[in-house]
């Protein structure tokens, strides 16, 4: 494969895919779920005694939960407002100097975390990072759909969710590896890996065009030109580039017209803005009220804890599910533009719901080893049917339904809606 500074056409779309978005997304899933299995381990507790819930009882013990909550929810809280901001920023600076400024931060506050030996410490570090990743999240899937070709938009953004499994696999068995270390080695090795990803964006980002539509709006043609010269793998004069330039620039004509203002989002018209807008905004609601981002993240602690299984054994069985989920993303990727994604979303609401159902059911009954089995089943199942519709084609469909002119910002305030409603999901949790 050619360099992403020379690669063209397919290639270069794979060279995005490979050295940008999936780093970002893996940031995404590893980070978001990356303390749930390090919570309960008593080299964490013996550090952060402020949160400790392995040695402590009673009250105690629900102050320092609640505590805790708010702890791994400081992560989210940065999300929000890394996220929120590529709605004012997005437009003026580009789509990859934000993704950039986002990988930086994302490094910094691993850096920060990895070292912590204060609670104060490691609060500044998750939201630092948290704001690192809100800035991918709502970048990233603008910058892919803007760049890939529309017969193959549907596969490239749905690629993120995958992503994103990924980076719960990697956390989960990562976490269980280093479980039988010694000392604090065994919760901050796993936090400094991250910073991998965090160096590979920051390291290649610079090598890809910028959004041909992105230079169309501010006026820069012949960067355009080449730009989709590249990205479609033709030459700069060819009828295909020239087709597509004036069909960019016709809808950036429409933009200059109609001078874009948040307001429009809320308004009605021939457009039906605000009724996109809603669909956006409910759709990153459900994404996260559906439970599957809280599965993700306490898993070991669900198994641990809800289950009564040992610690090792909640380990692997919460690697085991992640990696099923991992395996699932490909129906994802073989739905998305067949059934389309509107059928995709139903059928994930449906099945999620069906799980959850019956979780209760089988939870029910305390100590009752076939009930517990019938619990780590549903979960698995719940994980199953999570990727078709909500670990990523959200991100896409917010992209698809809004207009050029109020693309960004849609995209990012429905990104922030997604991590806000994730806050509230972290605070009424631990389990």
């Amino acid at each position: 494969m050619k360099t992403p500074i020379n690669s063209r056409g397919d290639a270069l779309l794979i060279s995005q895919t490979i050295f940008v978005v999936a780093p970002s997304f893996i940031l995404y899933g590893y980070n978001l779920s990356g303390l749930g299995g390090l919570v309960n381990l008593s080299t964490w507790a013996s550090t952060f005694s402020e949160i400790d819930t392995v040695f402590t009882t009673g009250a105690i013990k629900t102050h320092d939960t609640t505590i805790q909550g708010v702890v791994v929810a400081c992560f989210t809280l940065g999300a929000i407002v890394g996220s929120f901001s590529c709605t004012f920023f997005g437009d003026t600076f580009g789509r990859k100097k934000l993704m950039f400024s986002g990988a930086l931060f994302t490094l910094i506050g691993t850096i920060l975390q990895a070292t912590s030996f204060s609670l104060a410490q490691l609060i500044v570090g998750r939201i630092i990072l948290g704001n690192g990743v809100g800035q991918l999240s709502a970048t990233v899937p603008v910058w892919q759909s803007e760049c890939s070709k529309p017969g193959s938009r549907g596969k490239h953004v749905i690629m993120d969710g995958v992503f994103m499994a990924v980076g719960y696999f990697l956390e989960s068995w990562i976490n269980l590896g280093f479980y039988f270390t010694s000392g604090t080695t065994e919760w901050r090795a796993p936090i400094a890996i991250s910073a991998f990803f965090s160096l590979v964006i920051l390291a290649s980002v610079f090598s890809f065009p910028e959004s041909p539509r992105w230079l169309v709006r501010m006026n820069r043609i012949d960067e355009a030109r080449s730009a989709l010269s590249r990205y479609k793998g033709e030459d700069e004069q060819s009828d295909a580039v020239a087709a597509e330039l004036s069909a960019i620039e016709a809808a950036c004509e429409d933009f200059q017209t109609q001078k874009a203002s948040l307001g429009e989002m809320f308004t009605m018209g021939e457009e039906k803005l605000a009724y996109r807008f809603g669909l956006c905004m409910l759709l990153q609601f459900f994404q996260q009220m559906c439970g599957s981002n809280l599965v993700s993240v306490y898993s070991t602690i669900i198994y641990q804890e809800n289950l009564g299984l040992s610690s090792i054994t909640a380990r692997t069985l919460s690697g085991g599910m992640l990696t099923f989920k991992l395996l699932s993303c490909s129906v994802a990727f073989w739905s998305i533009d067949r059934l389309g994604r509107r059928a995709c979303f139903m059928i994930s609401g449906a099945g999620m719901g069906s799980c959850m159902v019956a979780l209760a059911v089988a939870t029910s009954f305390k100590d009752n080893y076939g009930a517990s089995i019938a619990a780590a089943f549903f979960l698995f199942l719940f994980c199953f049917f999570t990727p078709i519709g909500f670990l990523g084609a959200n991100f896409l469909y917010c992209t698809e339904v809004a207009p050029l002119r109020l693309r960004s910002s849609m995209s990012s305030i429905s990104t922030a809606n997604h991590w806000i409603w994730n806050f509230v999901v972290n605070m009424v949790t631990p389990i």
